[in-house]
């Protein structure tokens, strides 16, 4: 199933993000898988009732972040986004999982019937805050392969958020994304420099001309600045989204129905 299919659109998709509580077993845990797993599809039904179009469930309180979590938190991770996909039956759902954690992102989407993950590390090393990623599409596609889910999209991110580029400071954000792109991926994923920044409308403008792939914008989006973007196929809102758009507050609902509001008028 291609983009087109999977969101009814090639432009100005909305995909929420639910920042799951942190999972049992890591340092800020606090409660139950019960209680994370009903906060998780409570902001999803959230979502849904003001129209977006599809929703990413990600581990984002299991800080610090480890690469390649144990299983754990990825039986976790299979709980809560099954239940989030059986609120939200008629939305895309995807997952990712922190950090860089795509083969275990894979099974879970397989397992709980979601549609995409967002994977980090797809191509190209690079030094995050959790340590060295190394590139992961042969691997990853291979396991895809191995395991029968085909049919799930792989969001890659290029150029990845809270990490250092000297490795490629040579490679342009645009050839990264044409590295992607080679490498198979279903679309690419621009961001910011961390959670909450802003993507560069220029880069997006770059990547959009070199490949021929769907571009998702994952950092920063606004109502003040959402004009700047409308050329991505996608936009991942999180931080604008939650009260005072801050990522680990909880989700406003009055800023997501503006948002949407707004979106809505841009496209008329």
């Amino acid at each position: 199933m291609n983009f087109l299919q999977l969101f009814g659109r090639l432009k100005s998709v909305v995909i929420g993000m639910i920042h799951v509580k942190a999972l049992p077993g890591t340092p800020r845990s606090s409660l139950s898988l019960a209680q994370i797993t009903e906060e998780a599809c409570q902001e999803a039904e959230i979502y849904s009732a003001a129209g977006l179009d599809g929703l990413i469930v990600e581990n984002m309180h299991d800080l610090p972040y480890v690469i390649n979590v144990g299983p754990e938190i990825t039986a976790a991770m299979a709980v809560i986004c099954a239940r989030v996909k059986q609120t939200c039956p008629l939305l895309p759902v995807g997952v990712q999982i922190l950090c860089a954690s795509n083969q275990q992102a894979v099974a879970v989407a397989l397992a709980s019937g979601l549609d995409f993950i967002r994977a980090e590390g797809f191509v190209f090393s690079h030094v995050a805050d959790e340590g060295i990623l190394n590139a992961c599409a042969g691997d990853l596609l291979r396991y895809r392969k191995q395991i029968g889910a085909e049919h799930v999209q792989i969001f890659a991110d290029i150029k990845k958020k809270h990490s250092a580029h000297a490795l490629t400071a040579d490679v342009s954000v645009a050839e990264t994304a044409k590295a992607a792109e080679f490498f198979m991926a279903d679309g690419v994923v621009l961001t910011g420099s961390a959670t909450g920044l802003e993507a560069d409308p220029k880069e997006l403008e770059e990547v959009g001309h070199a490949v021929k792939i769907p571009v998702l914008v994952g950092s920063g989006v606004t109502l003040d600045n959402v004009q700047d973007y409308l050329a991505a196929n996608a936009l991942i809102v999180g931080s604008y989204f939650k009260k005072e758009g801050y990522w680990a507050n909880r989700i406003d609902s009055d800023r997501v129905k503006r948002f949407m509001e707004h979106i809505r008028k841009l496209k008329e």
